[in-house]
């Protein structure tokens, strides 16, 4: 009988954990189910998530208004095993042995939900690219 797999472990990060990290976190969770452990952060986080992007999540069926912002630690990159960085600068702390993506897209921070869709279609696609490398297959 052979052990399982464990979980991989995946970090969003962005500034204000108010949007890009908070859309890339919802995205892993509903197309992994509990295949993937899942984390977001902030290195200056918001008062809570961005309106727009809660609205734009919620067009495509996934409910994150019940997130808030959370602070970027240490630990929660020490324990994960891909640190998925989106805007955040040098402001995430490196680990060797860690595997760090940084995604390029648009800050939809004081953005229309009209503004957000393109990042939040970008932020699926990405997520799915990144299921595909870890094997995972897509539940949803």
């Amino acid at each position: 009988m052979s052990t399982p797999a464990p979980r991989p472990s995946v970090l969003f990060v962005c500034v204000h954990n108010a949007g890009r990290s908070q859309m890339g976190a919802a995205y892993l969770t509903h197309l992994a189910g509990d295949r993937v452990e899942v984390r977001s952060a902030g290195s200056a986080p918001a008062d809570a998530v961005n309106p727009a992007v809660v609205e734009a999540m919620k067009e495509v069926g996934i409910d994150i208004s019940a997130e808030t912002p959370k602070v970027l630690s240490v630990e929660a990159v020490r324990a994960s095993d891909v640190v998925i960085t989106m805007g955040c600068g040098d402001a995430c702390p490196v680990f060797p042995g860690k595997r760090y993506l940084d995604w390029q897209l648009d800050d939809p921070a004081g953005q229309d939900v009209e503004a957000v869709r393109p990042v939040r279609d970008a932020v699926e696609q990405r997520v799915r690219g990144l299921l595909d490398e870890l094997g995972i297959p897509v539940s949803a």
